[in-house]
């Protein structure tokens, strides 16, 4: 026998969307921030994911000003990078991950440090008004904090701090949240990844389900 199954594609997203919100403990987020947890929740298929989101105040609003605005989206991996729904993006952003560069290989060394650390040092030029989404590598997180004690380094609109694992991550999404250069949010302890960072930045950049 056929195995028999839901076959519109619109109607499998809006059961999923409506099973997250019955299921999920959503009620502590504001409608912007809701609509980044039930995204990351779908991309996960964790409705216990939501007591380990964590927004500072108005986040969510200043990351989708400056994706309205134009902002670049600056990735820690191309995971990220590729994941990122372009039609969804409200201005046509610019998305992009350094990590391929051809001199990273070489920064890191002279640094030495991770490749993902070295690629961030190379996100200056776009770094101001930027919305950074971090979802792999706690080492990139660490260094653009570092980066970001320094008076003269451009700022951010926001950060998406999602790295993923077992050595730093936690450590890593606690210290921005504690050091607070710009309005950020976090999947707290090991849990994180690409899936979530990007669902994060499809749900900033457009509230269409």
């Amino acid at each position: 026998m056929l195995h028999r199954y839901e076959t519109d594609g619109a109607e499998i997203y809006r059961q999923s969307f409506a099973t997250i919100r019955r299921e999920a403990a959503l009620a502590r987020f504001n409608p912007a921030e809701e609509r980044v947890v039930v995204r990351m929740i779908h991309a996960a298929g964790m409705v216990e994911l939501a007591p380990h989101v964590a927004f500072s105040p108005g986040m969510a609003e200043a990351a989708e000003a400056a994706l309205r605005g134009g902002a670049p989206v600056l990735c820690d991996v191309r995971m990220v990078s590729e994941g990122i729904t372009r039609h969804r993006l409200p201005a046509h952003n610019r998305v992009l991950c350094t990590l391929q560069d051809e001199r990273v290989a070489a920064l890191a060394h002279e640094m030495g440090t991770t490749r993902s650390a070295a690629a961030v040092e190379m996100w200056r030029p776009d770094l101001a008004g930027a919305v950074v989404a971090i979802g792999n590598a706690p080492t990139a997180l660490f260094h653009l904090l570092n980066l970001l004690r320094q008076p003269d380094c451009p700022r951010p609109a926001a950060i998406i701090g999602c790295p993923v694992g077992f050595v730093g991550a936690m450590e890593s999404k606690e210290a921005l949240m504690q050091d607070l250069p710009v309005p950020a949010m976090v999947v707290r302890g090991r849990l994180g990844g690409s899936a979530m960072t990007v669902a994060a930045i499809n749900a900033l950049a457009s509230h269409a389900e």
